[in-house]
């Protein structure tokens, strides 16, 4: 039997506040190569996700704690089509088609989401990166930032 509890979300989440990249998982799958990834991400608000896409699996997420948007790219992964908020003043489930381009912008300290999609795990190629946005570690990533908490419909970043 396997549980996430309060007490275990707030140590991932604190787990997330110290972490380089303000990000930290907790896996309920047993191994990398299962056939269905089942995970708890914690995410605090500066943590950058670049958006990206899985062509293979359509991806669940659950809002366990806090609040975050979620951010849909049009088929070209470059035009904001829609922002929608889950958790705290929003939907606490939401599922996504195989291929949405999409990022998320953690919205509180302490946000949790849960996540369910197809495996086996495998980094996300080049080709399902947004060629556009910049990579963890640019120096434009602070602008980006401020460009998904910020974009609506019809945005593009310069």
């Amino acid at each position: 039997m396997k549980t996430l509890t309060q007490q275990d979300l707030a140590d991932l989440s604190a787990k997330a506040a110290c972490a380089p990249r303000l990000r930290a998982h907790h896996n309920l799958h047993e191994q990398l190569e299962d056939g269905i990834q089942r995970l708890a991400i914690a995410m605090e608000p500066d943590t950058y996700v670049r958006p990206h896409r899985h062509p293979g699996s359509p991806e669940l997420l659950i809002v366990l704690n806090g609040a975050l948007d979620w951010i849909e790219f049009d088929a070209a992964g470059e035009t904001v089509v829609a922002r929608h908020r889950l958790g705290e003043g929003g939907a606490r489930v939401f599922e996504m088609a195989a291929g949405t381009w999409h990022s998320v912008v953690s919205l509180q300290p302490g946000t949790v989401v849960f996540e369910v999609k197809r495996g086996p795990y495998q980094p996300i190629p080049p080709a399902d990166l947004a060629a556009w946005a910049p990579a963890e570690g640019d120096a434009r990533v602070a602008d980006m930032l401020a460009f998904l908490r910020g974009c609506q419909p019809g945005d593009r970043f310069a």
